[in-house]
């Protein structure tokens, strides 16, 4: 079972996750919609109470995933809202639970921000990670950001 760290995206292991991650997603990105654009997260976005960005670490302190959540704009309701962004797994770390367990990590994170609502956007080609946000209780909802990358929107209540 993986641990779950604390970091800034600036530390040095979650920088080299993003770096793979952004990666990743540029090699797997549909050559229909153009070419991926990553953006760098602001480390004051992921930092309390703002949100937090979290690295994953085996048994041996290696760092093989993250992912964060940070504040944004209120619903059109008026709730709360936090965003979940960059969940990413290494390769190695896939397929036993880990991907689900971080994202239920962000999600108790965000509730203790004070979250009634956590939301994010993926890309259609992105299947098992569409999968796991619907299995995990989420639904689409109307485009909330102009992420270029994104083609799916999708949201939870808290």
């Amino acid at each position: 079972m993986l641990r779950f760290r604390d970091a800034s995206v600036t530390d040095p292991d979650a920088h080299r996750l993003l770096d793979d991650y952004f990666a990743e997603r540029a090699a797997g990105f549909p050559a229909e919609q153009g070419e991926y654009r990553p953006t760098w997260p602001d480390a004051a976005q992921f930092t309390p109470p703002a949100g937090v960005f979290l690295v994953l670490e085996d048994d041996e302190g290696r760092a093989v995933g993250c992912g964060g959540v940070r504040r944004i704009q209120r619903s059109p309701e008026h709730r709360i809202r936090f965003e979940v962004k960059h969940l990413w797994l290494a390769p190695e770390g896939r397929g036993h639970g880990e991907g689900r367990r971080l994202l239920q990590e962000l999600e108790r994170r965000a509730a203790e921000f004070g979250a009634e609502e956590v939301v994010l956007d993926t890309n259609a080609s992105l299947e098992a990670a569409g999968g796991l946000y619907r299995s995990s209780g989420y639904v689409e909802i109307e485009p909330y950001n102009a992420n270029p990358n994104a083609t799916h929107w999708y949201g939870k209540q808290m």
